[in-house]
């Protein structure tokens, strides 16, 4: 996130004696990515952060592949994935490449008994179903459906689910999710015609100092294995801290669509972008006002990416029978466009109120064997008149 944001007390110079009340140091923590060339925030804890007593192994968590070459469209009911009491376990991974992993998740609650921290990969949680607060020692983000929340890798948090039903789309990414580049000037400024600027996102906020001594488990993730660290010291004893690397959040709703006389291509609707994949945001908005124009999108090849989309809520006027919570993938190499008769119905049509998130890989990815549990039979059959 190019913005700077700071909470709590740092001192007036980075890297100079800062003390607490009894005269001894606060701990200063440099959270940096891409060598100390990259984003980084300076923390300020109570305790030193390096203190573990203990750290196991607790075995691979990497997801089972099923299908590593494919050239079929294929379909996914997202919503069939079953409810799981908690967030680690209820997490299943779909579709896997070099860049990125996506993956449904369905939890009742996120356990007090330990902390998450994926040091791999930055995590982009979109809210389908469900409200509730991120915690992490930056301080804390509400969200609620049709957030998504940005989690560089790295940091270490907890959930609090306001209910016990909840949908979670995410991804993990191995190279930073950032904002399209072409919306940004030099400076990092969002620019006037971008879809959204530096109002529409949420940063941290209500920092709370936990001063608390005793054993604190944070399960990391790195390289497909789940570690369980045990802290002496609460891993949110942080006063303050400042920089430009921290997590935030961003409404779906708050993504103000780019419109024109014809149709225009997909990456109008660009979100989020990092190495290996693109993240779009389709959202309520006014059909093309060219008298002959044809809302429906044309039949295109992917010719260099696959095509992910995750269907949100609204009527989805290029498919047929499609629910809430659904995925379609369509493979690189081969044409896909609308189903039979969708071109014909969206003529004349003024807008559409439907919401999708679209992941669009560079590369193509391999589907899990969680992935074909959600399966739709023949669905690449469905354009069949």
């Amino acid at each position: 996130m190019s913005r700077y944001h700071t909470l709590g007390k740092i001192p007036p110079k980075r890297h100079t004696t800062f003390k607490k009340p009894d005269g001894s140091l606060y701990q200063e923590e440099l959270f940096g990515t891409a060598g100390f060339a990259g984003m980084s925030s300076l923390i300020y804890h109570l305790y030193p952060p390096t203190v573990v007593s203990e750290i196991k192994n607790l075995g691979s968590v990497a997801p089972k592949i099923a299908v590593d070459k494919n050239m079929k469209a294929l379909s996914f009911k997202g919503f069939s994935l079953p409810p799981e009491e908690e967030y680690l376990d209820s997490r299943k991974t779909l579709f896997v490449n070099n860049d990125l992993h996506i993956g449904l998740a369905a939890p009742k609650a996120f356990s007090k008994d330990y902390f998450y921290r994926n040091s791999d990969a930055d995590e982009m949680l979109f809210i389908h179903i469900g409200s509730g607060t991120l915690r992490t020692m930056f301080g804390n983000l509400d969200f609620k459906y049709g957030d998504y929340l940005i989690i560089p890798r790295g940091i270490t948090y907890q959930i609090d689910f306001d209910s016990e039903e909840n949908r979670i789309l995410y991804i993990e990414s191995f190279s930073p999710i950032v904002s399209p580049k072409r919306y940004r000037n030099n400076f990092g400024q969002f620019l006037e015609h971008s879809p959204f600027c530096e109002r529409d996102f949420r940063l941290p906020k209500d920092l709370k100092t936990h001063d608390e001594k005793g054993e604190f488990k944070v399960l990391s993730k790195k390289q497909g294995v789940l570690w369980e660290y045990t802290h002496k010291n609460h891993p949110f004893d942080v006063v303050g801290w400042d920089g430009f690397h921290y997590p935030y959040a961003f409404s779906i709703h708050d993504f103000e669509p780019i419109t024109g006389r014809i149709h225009m291509p997909p990456p109008i609707h660009q979100q989020w972008e990092a190495a290996g994949f693109v993240v779009c945001s389709f959202v309520p908005r006014m059909y093309d006002y060219h008298p002959d124009s044809i809302p429906a999108p044309y039949h295109h090849s992917n010719i260099d990416s696959e095509e992910l989309l995750y269907y949100v809520d609204g009527n989805f006027m290029s498919r047929n029978n499609i629910d809430k919570g659904q995925i379609t993938l369509h493979p690189g190499g081969i044409p896909h466009g609308p189903h039979p008769g969708a071109i014909e119905k969206s003529v004349g049509k003024k807008e559409t109120g439907e919401l999708a998130v679209m992941i669009d890989p560079f590369n193509p990815v391999m589907i899990t064997e969680e992935a074909m549990k959600l399966q739709v039979d023949d669905y690449y059959k469905s354009w069949i008149v």
